[in-house]
C-alpha cells in the first residue's frame, strides 16, 4: 500500500465522501465508492444493505454493478475504484474477479479486511493506494458509530 497519490484521486474520494453522507441519511455505515475509466465516471454506489435487505449492498459491488452496465462488460480492466473505506473480504473478492486495476481509499479497516493484493495465485494484481483524505473518511465513520452508541 502506499500514500502517493494524484491531485484526480482527492477529487473522486470526495464524490466518494458525499456517497457516503447519503448512505448515513438512510442509516447505513457511511461508504461511498465511485468507479472510474480514463477520467470518467461509470459507477457509484454507497452501501444499502439495511435499505435493501441485502447483505451484499456494499458501496463497492453497488458500483461494481453500474460500472459493469455501463460498459457493457463484467471485467472492469483499467478501471479505478475510489472508496471512504478499505474494502471488506466480500467486496475484494468481487474486486478481483472484476479486474480493477488500482483501488483507492481513505479509512483503513483494520477489523474487516484483507490484503487484496496479497496473494501470489490470484490472477489479478491489484494497485492500491490507501490513506487518501483519510482523516475526513475516518472522522465520518467513527462521528456515526459514535452517534449509533449514543442512541442506544
Amino acid at each position: 500500500m502506499s500514500m502517493n497519490y494524484k491531485d484526480s484521486d482527492k477529487l473522486w474520494m470526495y464524490r466518494a465522501l458525499e456517497l457516503a453522507e447519503r448512505a448515513e441519511a438512510q442509516g447505513e455505515v457511511p461508504v461511498g465508492a465511485v468507479l472510474v475509466l480514463q477520467g470518467k465516471k461509470i459507477g457509484e454506489g454507497y452501501n444499502s444493505s439495511i435499505t435493501y435487505q441485502d447483505p451484499t449492498a456494499h458501496a463497492e459491488i453497488i458500483a461494481l454493478r453500474e460500472g459493469g452496465r455501463t460498459i457493457g462488460n463484467y471485467r472492469l480492466s483499467n478501471v479505478v475504484m475510489y472508496v471512504t473505506l478499505e474494502p471488506c473480504i466480500m467486496c475484494a473478492g468481487a474486486i478481483i474477479h472484476a479486474r480493477v486495476s488500482r483501488v483507492v481509499f481513505g479509512a483503513q479497516d483494520a477489523k474487516n479486511s484483507i490484503g487484496i493484493t496479497g496473494s501470489s495465485i490470484l490472477n489479478n494484481r491489484i494497485k492500491l493506494c490507501s490513506g487518501v483524505l483519510e482523516e475526513a473518511c475516518s472522522l465520518q465513520l467513527k462521528d456515526f458509530f459514535h452517534s449509533k452508541r449514543a442512541q442506544n
